[in-house]
């Protein structure tokens, strides 16, 4: 008689061994791709139309180096990446980078609560400013009552919101030739307009607060598993990393693959047709519904806000973690709101600041865009910082970044230095 297995002993297949390992790197891939994001992406193609799909390419292997170098310093230091750059940096430098983080985070919060809120308003008709109020809330009151599992959990499954793009982009019907040709074919940028852009998607895409953001998840996983000091999370498994980079390559590839889509489909689309400005979220979709059909534009809402839902606890999450990190204050989301007050205090201060931007008279559009263009001038900055606690032997207890990253992260840098001071030339 053939032995029926226990199931209670059986091991996972590949399939879903593979699945179990995605969680910090994949969350934060798709942060990635917020509304701010989304909205970034989407002027790219409706001013410039296919020309940018290249940055694709780029960016991709720059991001999965550098959001693994700040894994690999949170899961070594066993301190989120703002306590690590406290050992390396003055700390008036370091509150001054907290400082800026919290204002670019506050006005992307704000702004992705406003593309929400005016997708909401098309679909339903509601008056924007109720639905600014209610997801506002409903995220602040979620951040502080669920536990950090249950918070990784829904996060992990809103990403799947992000596949609406690959989805609208088929239904424009693209002519492959011409996208491979551009995609493959850089076309550097000529002008001041151009490099703006550029910095925008750099901005966006190797964004500071996602460099806090993994490095403080890496802590968090951690903590529920029973390590709840420093102490006893220092130090890495070659397992782990092998497993965490996996993960994080997994979240950077999907990342810049939604980005390369929602680039193609507003140039197929906006730009072909000469419609290259784009005043808020509900302009983008209403733009496409006649020229990409309802569908295409109602997948492209819905994907908005959903990961709307999914960016903005990480953009008012990591300003919370790199203000507790730097002034010591006891932070996690696992932490009871009585037991860390000042860092929950910081993260509802930056979405309710962010929910206060949405009622002046700021354009929605200029703020993303502004806030993606900060994030590109900040983002080299923070970089050199991470490179300097990442060669560090003794800081990483002798499990420092390799060479190849290194010298990637490092030319990272560079460029992004190169592609800010092209703005200002």
């Amino acid at each position: 008689m053939k032995r029926i297995p226990d199931p209670k002993t059986k091991k996972p297949g590949p399939v879903r061994r593979f699945f179990a390992l995605l969680g910090p790197g994949l969350v934060t891939g798709a942060a990635d791709d917020d509304p701010s994001g989304i909205v970034t992406y989407s002027i790219a193609g409706a001013q410039l139309g296919t020309s940018m799909l290249w940055t694709a390419l780029l960016t991709f292997p720059l991001m999965a180096t550098v959001q693994m170098m700040c894994a690999r310093i949170g899961m070594v230091t066993g301190t989120g990446l703002a306590a690590a750059l406290r050992k390396k940096m003055p700390k008036p430098v370091l509150s001054l980078v907290a400082l800026a983080l919290f204002s670019a985070n506050t006005v992307n919060v704000g702004a992705d609560l406003s593309g929400m809120a005016d997708v909401a308003n098309l679909l339903s008709g509601i008056h924007s400013g109720f639905f600014v109020i209610g997801f506002g809330t409903m995220i602040i009151l979620a951040t502080i009552w669920f536990k950090y599992n249950a918070i990784a959990s829904i996060l992990k499954w809103l990403a799947l919101s992000l596949f609406a793009y690959i989805i609208t982009s088929f239904i424009v019907h693209p002519d492959w030739s011409h996208v491979l040709a551009a995609t493959f074919s850089p076309s550097w940028p000529t002008n001041h307009a151009q490099w703006s852009t550029l910095v925008a998607i750099l901005g966006t895409t190797i964004s500071p607060y996602l460099f806090f953001w993994q490095s403080s998840q890496e802590v968090e996983i951690e903590k529920t598993r029973g390590q709840r000091t420093s102490a006893s999370r220092r130090g890495a498994d070659p397992e782990e990393l092998k497993e965490r980079a996996i993960d994080v390559g997994v979240g950077a590839f999907f990342s810049n693959l939604i980005m390369y889509f929602i680039i193609l489909t507003t140039a197929l689309t906006l730009h072909k047709n000469g419609i290259t400005q784009l005043d808020s979220s509900k302009d983008a979709v209403k733009a496409l519904s006649p020229l990409a059909g309802h569908f295409a534009s109602l997948l492209y809402a819905l994907g908005l806000i959903g990961v709307g839902f999914l960016a903005i606890p990480t953009l008012a999450g990591s300003a919370a973690y790199v203000f507790s990190e730097t002034f010591g204050f006891r932070q996690g989301l696992d932490e009871k709101l009585s037991r860390a007050r000042a860092f929950y205090g910081i993260l509802i201060l930056s979405i309710l600041f962010g929910m206060a931007l949405t009622f002046t008279s700021i354009k929605p559009m200029d703020a993303l865009f502004l806030s993606a263009v900060i994030n590109g001038l900040l983002a080299p900055f923070v970089l050199v910082g991470i490179l300097l606690v990442a060669c560090d032997n003794v800081l990483m207890r002798h499990q420092r970044s390799s060479l190849p990253a290194q010298i990637a992260v490092g030319i990272t840098t560079a460029g992004m230095f190169a592609a800010g001071i092209a703005i200002f030339l």
